[in-house]
């Protein structure tokens, strides 16, 4: 598949097999775009234009047409990327599953939009016969901070520069999802009731009001005096000006931890500080489900609750009980 930086699929013949019609390219595009355009969060869409890449990307290394896919070709893309994933490695079972659910919904489109047609560009949604992957609620494969690490972690952001440690701070004191930070833009700093805010958009679109306690907003004043103080733009900026982006966060987060000696490095991302935050909410409020959902802005509290169990799973797992009973006998 090509570029889909302008959020247009693109199947010419020589990516997407012969058997696609000269005449079905411009129509596809079309309606891939306005696809992708419907969903309301940037995020979202960076997200379903990512997958369906990878779906694209698949079907031409391996001559398959997308438009005639049946459900054995998902099936083969499953296996494969349990396998290989997309950098050589096995993918996650819920990586797996957010591909498969991003290519359904624009199977779906695809059939919503031209299935009466004279010729239809697809009748049928192969991902539905699909051997979908099952996902334990409870497993997770983000790796949290403890709090000392938290603190080494902001230390080092704080070495690094004035924008890593606003940003550092912000994911974790406010908990947000890494879309809604990068999205952030300086005119939606303002006050509400004498607290100081920043207005966000959020998961599904919505607009959420954040508080900045007064050491977060100090932290983001330093930032942008740093800047000459300008009044619009984007919240936060790489070293050469441009807005920053989940890569960067992603990458700025593992370089910040391999510095201050995090054994995690390897494995931190984004989600990790928010991950981090929630549980430090449940830990401070004794598990309080609903303050704990209502910082994380989740729409439904079984995700909150999975947050806490997981909290439990470690710290109370049973192993530390008999660790007293078999952890100091010597092997012979």
């Amino acid at each position: 598949m090509r570029d889909l930086d302008e959020g247009v699929l693109v199947a010419a013949q020589t990516d997407w097999a012969p058997a696609i019609p000269a005449s079905l390219p411009t129509r596809l595009a079309e309606l891939t775009t306005m696809w992708l355009s419907r969903q309301r969060s940037v995020h979202t869409r960076t997200a379903y234009r990512r997958d369906l890449w990878q779906w694209g990307d698949w079907c031409a290394a391996t001559g398959r047409n997308p438009l005639t896919a049946r459900a054995a070709d998902l099936d083969a893309w499953i296996v494969e990327q349990r396998a290989t994933g997309a950098r050589g490695k096995p993918a996650a079972e819920s990586t797996i599953a957010r591909r498969l659910s991003a290519v359904a919904s624009w199977y779906d489109y695809l059939i919503v939009n031209t299935g009466a047609d004279p010729e239809p560009l697809i009748t049928y949604n192969p991902t539905q016969a699909a051997a979908r992957p099952r996902i334990d609620p409870d497993d997770s494969s983000t790796v949290g901070l403890a709090r000392p690490e938290a603190d080494r972690l902001l230390a080092q952001a704080r070495a690094d520069s004035l924008t890593s440690h606003a940003l550092i701070l912000l994911l974790l004191v406010a908990g947000l999802r890494v879309g809604s930070a990068i999205g952030a833009r300086i005119e939606d700093l303002g006050t509400d009731r004498g607290h100081r805010v920043l207005n966000l958009t959020v998961k599904g679109g919505r607009r959420r009001r954040v508080p900045l306690p007064p050491a977060l907003a100090h932290s983001i004043n330093e930032m942008l005096a740093e800047r000459g103080s300008p009044e619009q733009g984007p919240l936060f900026v790489t070293p050469s000006g441009l807005g920053i982006y989940e890569l960067y966060v992603h990458r700025l987060i593992r370089r910040l931890a391999r510095h201050a000696g995090l054994a995690a490095a390897g494995a931190l991302s984004p989600h990790s500080l928010r991950h981090t935050a929630i549980t430090e909410i449940l830990d401070a409020t004794g598990g309080d489900l609903r303050r704990a959902q209502d910082f994380a802005g989740h729409a439904d509290p079984r995700t909150t609750r999975r947050y806490d169990r997981r909290r439990d799973q470690l710290d109370n797992h049973g192993a530390y009980l008999l660790a007293g009973r078999f952890g100091d006998s010597e092997p012979a």
